[in-house]
């Protein structure tokens, strides 16, 4: 925390975000495209790499390009099939969740109570706020594997052999 000195004397502390939002007003005045980027410098889903994993093959255990073939046709189906469930399952959820609880043409419709938990990040918030810690800290999630039907030039001497 930092201590501001106020018009008559009066001390007040400063949060990091709050003198973060003083320094942007004070840039918006003096020089306000500072406050922009281009949208060259900004970074697109498409430029942005993500690492390999940990521990990839070795150059002797690599699978044969068969293999790899086959597994990358199977994901890229499974992952077609999915997007296809969550569509269907998400227009059934919009008529069953609405039902109330009971058996409808020999299908019972109920809500039971999960036993996942999850962090309730509102509640977090409030406490970083109130103890004057800033915003809550985020990490990226792991990253998503995408497998995609790529063609593959033919070189002009392979086709004429």
């Amino acid at each position: 925390m930092l201590q501001l000195l106020m018009p008559g004397g009066r001390r007040v502390s400063a949060s990091p975000s709050t003198l973060r939002g003083i320094a942007r007003a004070i840039r918006s005045v003096i020089n306000p495209a500072s406050l922009f980027t281009t949208p060259a410098a900004a970074p697109t889903p498409a430029s942005m790499t993500v690492p390999d994993p940990e521990g990839p093959y070795e150059p002797g255990e690599m699978p044969a390009a068969e293999a790899i073939e086959a597994a990358a046709r199977s994901y890229h189906l499974a992952a077609d099939q999915a997007r296809r469930s969550d569509r269907a399952k998400r227009a059934a959820k919009k008529v069953l969740g609405r039902l109330p609880a009971g058996v409808y043409s020999g299908w019972s419709v109920e809500r039971v109570p999960c036993d996942r938990e999850t962090v309730d990040l509102n509640a977090v918030r409030s406490i970083f706020k109130a103890h004057g810690l800033g915003n809550v800290p985020m990490k990226q999630s792991a990253p998503s594997l995408k497998v995609t039907l790529v063609e593959v030039p033919v070189l002009a001497e392979a086709v004429a052999a």
